[in-house]
């Protein structure tokens, strides 16, 4: 029984230990589990990881790749929601214009509840928009305004996107260095 050790045998124990060096998918609420595999099938397909360590390196880059992922799609969600501040800032510089002081608090009610309006209700936001083009205020300058209010959290995700990718392209690198820098 001391003889060589069948192939399946080994393919089966390798199969087993590769397992055990797969982490669980961390997902947020929403974030899809068959989405989640499928980037891990592509990216260990693409990498066709040969030794252990080229293993812990591809599951790293389908961590990675998963958190750029997930960044890009909170980014554009931060960007949606910070639309509604936006509406709402662009509708205070047109409404808030001659106020009197004894109403402004009224007044600041009632614009949070238009730009409210214009994320649920889609001929309130026809109306919005209309109006606020009438004043200048076209998509342009409703995406510089977005940009504006969003500007301190989207940096912080640009940051978060860019050390990540870096840190793939790494991986990468070592990977393709440990095949060909020998």
């Amino acid at each position: 029984m001391n003889g060589p050790v069948p192939a399946a045998h080994q393919l089966a124990v390798a199969a087993l230990e590769l397992e055990a060096l797969i982490p669980a998918p961390l997902l947020l609420p929403g974030e899809s589990l068959e989405a989640y595999h499928l980037l891990r099938q592509a990216v260990f397909a693409d990498v066709a990881p040969r030794s252990a360590l080229e293993w812990l390196r591809a599951i790293d880059i389908v961590e990675l790749s998963w958190e750029i992922r997930r960044y890009r799609l909170l980014r554009h969600a931060l960007l949606e929601d910070h639309r509604q501040q936006a509406i709402e800032a662009s509708l205070r510089r047109i409404d808030f214009a001659g106020i009197a002081p004894e109403f402004a608090e009224h007044a600041s009610s009632h614009l949070r509840q238009n730009a409210l309006n214009w994320r649920s209700d889609r001929t309130a936001a026809q109306e919005i928009e209309a109006r606020l083009a009438g004043y200048g205020f076209d998509q342009q300058a409703l995406n510089l305004e977005v940009f504006v209010q969003a500007r301190e959290i989207f940096l912080m995700f640009e940051g978060l996107l860019i050390a990540a990718q870096k840190r793939r392209t790494l991986l990468l690198k070592e990977i393709d260095h440990g095949r060909n820098g020998r």
